[in-house]
């Protein structure tokens, strides 16, 4: 009986040993026959066929849904734009706006009417190119040392813009009108020059003033500009 009863504890033994080395081996293979051990995050060897992978590719593409750089061809394509190694566009090239240092400006002859005086102000493409004026002038008149007289001049009203193309040597004018200041009681002075800017510039032009008098203040002493048109207004 004793003797059955050591077998006994030596057999449990036994068992216990197989089952504490199973559960070892289940803890090294994942439990699962094939299936290879689980990876620690950065050690995983990069893919080399180009396909996305956890890694990056020794190819040097980026890992899929990583968005890369524009190229620079796909950059700065806003129409004018001179960059890249496509076709450009300049400030020289035809129809474009009429730069100040492209035209030359004058003051026309008076053509008076109901008690208003009525100058075209001329704008003339010297340049070797055709360009373009659009608009109303900037105008100011101002006396020997620069200053200016008077309030600035206003946009008469119910004009139409339209875009005149000049080519090398022709004008368009613009009309620079106002009350007679013997008609409308204004006070007045008479101007040194008349300093133009064409439209869409900051660059001016001066022009020597041969229109006698001004209205600058008081009644109707208001000097009113219209829209360019094609010619000179003569």
């Amino acid at each position: 009986m004793a003797h059955t009863s050591q077998s006994l504890r030596r057999g449990a033994a036994l068992l216990a040993s197989a089952v504490a080395a199973l559960g070892l081996l289940t803890a090294c293979g994942n439990g699962s026959p094939g299936k290879s051990p689980e990876s620690v995050s950065g050690t995983a060897a990069p893919a080399t066929d180009g396909s996305a992978g956890s890694g990056t590719s020794d190819t040097g593409s980026a890992p899929s849904g990583t968005s890369t750089a524009p190229s620079a061809s796909s950059r700065n394509t806003s129409t004018g734009s001179a960059t890249g190694g496509g076709g450009t566009t300049t400030a020289a090239a035809s129809g474009t706006r009429c730069h100040t240092s492209e035209l030359s400006a004058s003051v026309g002859g008076n053509n008076p009417g109901a008690g208003q005086e009525n100058f075209p102000i001329v704008l003339t493409n010297k340049s070797g190119r055709t360009c373009t004026v659009r608009g109303f002038p900037g105008a100011a008149f101002v006396d020997a040392s620069g200053s200016q007289l008077g309030p600035d001049p206003v946009r008469e009203s119910g004009g139409t813009a339209a875009t005149v193309t000049l080519k090398s040597g022709q004008s368009a004018w613009a009309g620079l009108t106002f009350s007679n200041p013997e008609v409308s009681g204004a006070k007045t002075a008479t101007p040194a020059a008349l300093v133009v800017t064409p439209p869409d510039e900051r660059d001016s032009l001066k022009v020597t003033w041969k229109g006698g008098t001004v209205p600058v203040s008081g009644n109707a002493s208001s000097v009113r500009l219209t829209v360019f048109s094609a010619g000179t207004g003569a």
